[in-house]
């Protein structure tokens, strides 16, 4: 079994259950798991594979708990740059019906490359729309290719516009092959056993894109395979109006009286919540993926995450679909968080504490195993998955930072990663990806973008 020693780490990030953070700390993992954890005299004196890291910080990889892949074909598109969610989404679906099996698996190698040089370890997709021939197996082989965990969602829209939905009929499916379809990719490629690489949910994509009738069959689907359920819930205020307007009842509500609540459910945005929804979330478990530069892109509003972690709710980060935040760095978005609780919690908001940084570097790992129902990864702790990051911390946007090294890696402005490791397997070395050839890879991205845009 191939085994791997990283070493004398400036300071080396465990995020287990003491919080410790050890100064030339090294770390040993056999066949993908940790075996020891500490300092270089407490560990094998080789390896098959040895790494100095000096001068580095090392930490857990994040875990990205939201995204839509598909969506790196369509940055920064006219029309939809200034607008808010629904008149985006109406501006991009034509867009996206264009897509064949080729743009979604181009699109999520981009996305995944994307967001391992920027720390990702593990990471999930919401794809919700198929059109001309495309599956869920396009982003799955794409994850195997780049290296990286993958939670895949069997996504879906089922209420046209003819029905009273938002999404144009051209793209939305028959709720009973949306449904079979989904019991095929759990039963092909999902793995609840420790380590697994690749994991399936079910994820109706909003209440304003399926039926109620899909949402809970959906959930009894769920249930009935021991997989997780997501959707976007309480992302605008538009959403709140169309869910009282067409059902009565407010988008938590909604969700609870479809059985869409409990440990093995959370939702995207999650911006308008109230306090009693929010405590109910608390003691059911019910969690949150926080967005924050989405949500400040689409003029959505703040989530108050504060107020989410005081009532107990289960909370990680998102870097939420490429035509809503225009990249996948998901430590930008760990900075993004802090910030914007901050700012949150100003005088003009609703006041309390400013989120430290490394309560924003949990939501990226503990938090995120959390949501993903992970307990093998989001720690560097004997037993765990060795999925770990390292950055070079005499790197330019770090100098001055000596005093506090870890803050200063959410503090400062966001870089990419220098190594990092999934499974014990290198996937970036000295700040490059090294599973697949990044050129070829956009130039063949931006010809098939052209091809939707133009």
């Amino acid at each position: 079994m191939p085994s791997l020693l990283l070493k004398n780490a400036s300071v080396l990030v465990t995020m287990d259950a003491g919080r410790r953070e050890i100064a030339a700390g090294a770390l040993y993992a056999v066949d993908g798991i940790i075996h020891r954890i500490g300092t270089l005299d407490e560990m094998p004196e080789t390896a098959d594979d040895v790494v100095d890291l000096a001068g580095h910080i090392v930490l857990p990889g994040f875990i990205n708990t939201h995204h839509h892949f598909y969506q790196t074909l369509t940055r920064a598109v006219p029309g939809a740059q200034e607008v808010g969610l629904f008149d985006w989404l109406k501006t991009l679906y034509p867009i996206w019906a264009k897509m064949t099996p080729d743009h979604v698996a181009s699109a999520s190698r981009i996305a995944l490359a994307e967001l391992a040089l920027s720390g990702c370890t593990t990471a999930f997709d919401h794809q919700y729309i198929f059109p001309n021939g495309s599956r869920l197996d396009d982003a799955i082989e794409a994850a195997h290719q780049v290296g990286l965990r993958f939670h895949a969602s069997r996504g879906s829209m089922s209420l046209g516009e003819s029905d009273g939905g938002l999404p144009p009929d051209s793209v939305v499916e028959d709720e009973e092959a949306i449904l079979a379809d989904t019991l095929r990719l759990i039963d092909a490629y999902h793995d609840p056993t420790p380590g697994s690489m690749i994991q399936i949910a079910v994820a109706p994509c909003s209440p304003f894109s399926v039926t109620p009738d899909l949402m809970a069959a959906s959930a009894d689907l769920a249930r009935d395979k021991a997989v997780r359920l997501h959707t976007h819930l309480a992302e605008t205020l538009d959403e709140e109006t169309f869910c009282i307007e067409t059902f009565g009842k407010r988008p938590v509500e909604l969700a609870e009286d479809l059985s869409w609540v409990g440990e093995d459910v959370w939702f995207a945005h999650g911006v308008f919540i109230n306090d009693a929804e929010l405590g109910r979330m608390g003691a059911a478990g019910t969690g949150v993926a926080h967005c924050p530069t989405s949500n400040m892109r689409l003029s959505s509003g703040i989530a108050p995450v504060r107020r989410m972690r005081a009532r107990g709710v289960p909370v990680g980060i998102g870097v939420d679909g490429s035509a809503s935040n225009d990249g996948s760095n998901l430590l930008a978005e760990v900075r993004q968080a802090m910030l914007v609780a901050r700012l949150d919690a100003s005088p003009n908001q609703s006041g309390g504490e400013l989120m430290p940084a490394r309560t924003a570097l949990e939501l990226a790992t503990l938090g995120g195993a959390r949501l993903l129902g992970r307990s093998d990864i989001g720690a560097l702790a004997v037993g765990m998955c060795a999925d770990v990051v390292a950055i070079d911390l005499g790197k330019l946007e770090y100098a001055g930072a000596l005093g506090d090294p870890v803050a200063a890696v959410v503090f400062g402005a966001p870089t990419t990663v220098d190594q990092s490791w999934v499974h014990g397997q290198r996937v970036i070395e000295n700040g490059a990806l090294v599973t697949m050839e990044l050129e070829p890879a956009v130039e063949q991205h931006n010809r098939l973008a052209r091809s939707l845009v133009s």
